[in-house]
């Protein structure tokens, strides 16, 4: 089931119409369903189990709080992360921290509170380290991200585990750091990780890459290096391009937007990447973000003009590449739909390119998209948008980030107030 339905003509999270939402807030508006949210996390529990939510998807503290008292941990990337996690109350003991480009006082403040681990992404990163436990006098807990060397379909520039990327290292180097930090007073091996990469919808590549910690933490041990848990990472996809708004022969009611296929779907994706992990007596680490909190989200945007070019028919509306970064970055497809509809007197769709007020010949949301004719004040769902849409979102060409907007059941709560023009001079002389 999908939180988003439309009921008698008009488009509903959970029991709450949109239209009510953009009345008292406005748009452009990110709107999340908590119902969804929580029903996608506890997919993730499992025996023996950790999921460490990928703050980077989208950080809104309500969320974060909402996620950790579901039970998630979280996976962090910066300091401002880990101070989001820690903030939402989500335990030190449920927090990993990755990537390449870990600060000294990131690190220092990390150890300081006493995460689940450090992921390693290279030797020298590991000095640092080393020098920050010493100083502290506490012992590091660390795990390496090994590239396993796993190509992946999916857009090159969220493919992660292949040796040309900047992300963890040579199974070589990753048996060196950890027989190191096993020789070290002040570090202790714990885990070993891998993240092959981001939206994925094919199974395979995650089941080799969960055979392949098995199998190196196996032979680690046969060298003295015994390692507490393995890290199959993130990286499960949702499907961005089913569900469009469609209209079909001689039907006068647009179906609702389907479910988004999930292939595999969390469940089997659990089942599959734990069992050689807890078979060979490991604790499971996993790291989703995009499919958890991806298909909550909706971005509410009102159509502003109309502008018939070439042969073009362009729908401006109030909502840009500052607000979702995704169809510009990655050329990525959100399914798009009326807000409100009139069945049984609609006119034949219109191909849009749907169009924001940045000036960049690349801010559009969609492109050459049927629609059902728009008029100024008309509003669409870019349908989800939850994962990488506000998180990316900027102050380009002087525009205020959007506000956001949880829904549960017939009720709604503002999770972040929409900036004003005041908000662009935050910090500055």
């Amino acid at each position: 089931m999908t939180p988003f339905q439309y009921k008698q003509d008009t488009l509903y999270c959970e029991d709450t119409p949109l239209t009510e939402i953009t009345q008292a807030v406005g748009t452009p508006v990110y709107v999340y369903s908590q119902a969804e949210l929580l029903r996608r996390a506890a997919a993730y529990q499992t025996d023996n189990g950790l999921a460490c939510y990928a703050v980077k998807a989208n950080g809104n503290p309500a969320l974060l709080r909402r996620l950790g008292e579901a039970g998630m941990g979280a996976d962090v990337t910066s300091g401002g992360e880990l101070f989001l996690a820690r903030r939402a109350g989500i335990p030190p003991e449920k927090i990993i921290y990755s990537g390449v480009g870990k600060l000294r006082p990131e690190i220092e403040r990390a150890l300081a509170v006493g995460i689940r681990a450090l992921h390693v992404e290279s030797a020298m990163e590991l000095e640092t380290i080393a020098e920050v436990a010493l100083q502290q006098q506490t012992i590091a807990p660390i795990g390496v991200r090994v590239n396993p060397n796993i190509a992946v379909e999916t857009h090159p520039y969220i493919s992660t585990g292949q040796r040309e990327h900047k992300f963890g290292v040579p199974p070589d180097t990753a048996v060196a750091i950890l027989q190191f930090a096993q020789q070290h007073p002040w570090l202790r091996p714990v885990s070993l990780a891998a993240h092959i990469g981001s939206q994925i919808t094919d199974l395979s590549p995650f089941v080799e890459s969960a055979h392949f910690l098995v199998k190196m933490a196996g032979e680690l041990a046969g060298n003295g290096v015994h390692l507490q848990y393995l890290d199959v990472g993130g990286g499960l996809g949702i499907d961005y391009g089913d569900g469009d708004w469609r209209m079909e022969a001689g039907d006068s009611t647009p179906q609702s937007p389907v479910s988004p296929l999930q292939s595999p779907d969390i469940a089997e994706w659990v089942t599959a990447v734990s069992q050689p992990i807890l078979q060979a007596g490991y604790e499971l680490v996993m790291e989703p973000g995009r499919s958890i909190v991806g298909p909550t989200g909706t971005l509410l945007t009102k159509v502003v003009y109309t502008k018939p070019q070439g042969d073009r028919e362009f729908l401006i509306v109030d909502a840009g590449m500052n607000d979702l970064l995704r169809p510009t970055l990655y050329k990525a497809h959100h399914p798009i739909w009326p807000v409100e509809q009139v069945t049984g007197t609609l006119e034949a769709p219109v191909t849009y390119n749907v169009v924001g007020p940045i000036c960049e010949t690349g801010d559009f949301l969609a492109k050459v998209r049927p629609l059902p004719l728009q008029e100024p004040g008309n509003l669409l769902a870019v349908m989800q948008a939850g994962a990488y849409g506000f998180a990316m979102a900027s102050n380009y060409n002087g525009r205020p980030r959007p506000a956001e907007v949880l829904v549960d059941g017939n009720r709604y709560l503002v999770i972040r107030q929409r900036q004003t023009y005041e908000h662009l001079l935050d910090g500055t002389m």
